[in-house]
């Protein structure tokens, strides 16, 4: 079993990441921060503002249970990617919408599904679609958040 990476910030990754667990073929998610210049970051950097990283999560999957254009579509399902910097109360760039691409046939595939993205709302996407960097693994609370908080269910 091959496994591949897919990289996406949609604004604060505890619901993204509990949003692909649920998703058949996904193997793993890991929340962290990615996009920005500063190394090894924590949460109350990110937060800060000033670093240029995203909240977003690393999902790990299987290519022959789940295709990359499926996971594109979960990732414009589960947040409002017209938001530029923002989704609903939480503002700032670390919560901008992204796609962070690992090959040439993701970034394809990315911009394709954008097009569907912006075809389909009728309004301008603002989803960011960049060469994925390195992924900072967020703190360990941050990890299954929902999950270790019996939430999991209502996402």
């Amino acid at each position: 079993m091959a496994i591949e990476k897919a990289t996406f910030g949609a604004g604060c990754f505890w619901g993204v990441e509990a949003a692909f667990r649920q998703v058949e073929g996904v193997v793993d998610v890991a929340v962290g921060y990615t996009g920005g210049d500063l190394e090894n970051p924590t949460y109350r950097d990110v937060c800060g503002g000033h670093t240029g990283h995203a909240e977003a999560v690393e999902v790990d999957f299987d290519p022959e249970k789940v295709s990359y254009e499926a996971l594109l579509q979960t990732f414009f399902a589960i947040h409002d990617p017209t938001q530029v910097d923002r989704q609903g109360p939480d503002v700032g760039r670390q919560y901008r919408s992204a796609i962070f691409y690992h090959s040439p046939e993701q970034r394809a595939a990315a911009e394709s599904a954008k097009i569907v993205a912006g075809q389909s709302l009728r309004r301008p996407v603002a989803t960011e679609i960049v060469p994925a960097s390195t992924f900072w693994r967020a703190e360990d609370y941050h990890q299954r958040y929902f999950e270790k908080r019996g939430m999991a269910a209502h996402v």
